[in-house]
């Protein structure tokens, strides 16, 4: 009998795009990001996607001595996957993103399959005013940026990670990055079942549109066939939106404060939590289930938390969820 299909809802707490000044409610410090990095376990998030934390109220790109105050805190205080960034910011050097995923093994991390343009100065037309002075240098300045992931970068980033059996979320922003996983696996480089993350609606990627989500979801499946599980993630106000057609195919969402700030028109989304509690019940009123984080290391072939250097649930800070 075939097993029966529940949905993996991950959440990515923080990231390198939204800046403080754009709500109060995203977290920036150590402290927030693991509060918050609870809150979405306990609201159903089978896997967190973390980054490190600032104590400075500082910049996107973040050192990776900060990881130290989130990932052990997080992993003690939840079930959950942690999936550890190699993203980082476009501002970091590849050994600096790999950093944190070296030194914790962990069960999953994740790993950008292709440059790209990374266009956040529009939002400078939206936002007037900032708190802090690096905020409006970090928009303008990606006028001129360059999200680089070379092939030689990718093969940097599989070879730190080889020896410690960690999986990778592979993000594709573009078509042309599922086409570079596909060489990395005829190179015997990546085995599957592949976990390959769409990202949709970040200026210089793919866009939103449905036939965007249709085009991803089918060259995907023609390259990898059954050895492939899907997840999306849509940035801004097409969070929901391409979480839900991408449901409808068979897939998996992503939702955070790292890719929306919102949690409906015009309304800021005052948490991670809440966010996961709307996909969730987008989910089960399409009659779906979410999946377990134990549920989640089964389908994605997971090597399990106690093979980390990230403490279990219950061991150190905070409160098994």
């Amino acid at each position: 009998m075939t097993e029966k299909f529940k949905v993996i809802v991950s959440c990515a707490i923080t990231g390198a795009i939204h800046t403080p000044s754009m709500t109060p409610h995203l977290p920036v410090t150590a402290d927030a990001i693991v509060e918050q990095a609870i809150g979405a376990a306990k609201a159903g998030a089978a896997i967190l996607h973390l980054r490190a934390g600032s104590d400075a109220g500082g910049g996107a790109a973040q050192p990776a001595e900060g990881s130290l105050r989130t990932l052990p805190r997080s992993g003690a205080a939840t079930n959950a996957v942690i999936n550890v960034t190699t993203g980082g910011s476009p501002y970091m050097t590849v050994a600096e993103r790999v950093e944190s995923a070296r030194r914790f093994a962990p069960e999953l991390a994740s790993l950008n399959m292709g440059s790209i343009n990374f266009g956040l100065y529009p939002l400078l037309g939206k936002y007037k005013t900032f708190k802090h002075e690096w905020e409006r240098a970090h928009l303008e300045n990606s006028r001129d940026l360059v999200f680089r992931n070379s092939f030689k970068d990718i093969e940097f980033i599989l070879d730190a990670c080889r020896d410690n059996g960690t999986r990778f979320e592979f993000e594709c922003y573009d078509i042309a990055h599922l086409y570079n996983l596909a060489h990395f696996a005829d190179r015997g480089l990546v085995k599957p079942p592949f976990f390959v993350q769409s990202i949709f609606g970040l200026l210089g990627a793919i866009g939103t549109h449905e036939e965007d989500v249709t085009h991803m979801h089918r060259t995907a499946t023609r390259l990898f066939g059954s050895d492939y599980r899907w997840s999306v993630l849509g940035a801004g106000k097409a969070q929901m939106r391409i979480g839900a057609i991408a449901l409808a195919y068979g897939g998996n969402v992503r939702v955070g404060l790292e890719d929306s700030i919102w949690a409906g028109p015009g309304r800021l989304a005052t948490s991670n939590a809440e966010q996961v509690g709307i996909i969730r019940a987008i989910v089960e009123s399409m009659g779906l289930e979410l999946a377990t984080p134990d549920e989640a290391r089964t389908v994605l072939g997971l090597k399990g938390r106690a093979a980390t250097a990230i403490p279990a649930a219950g061991q150190g800070v905070g409160h098994p969820v």
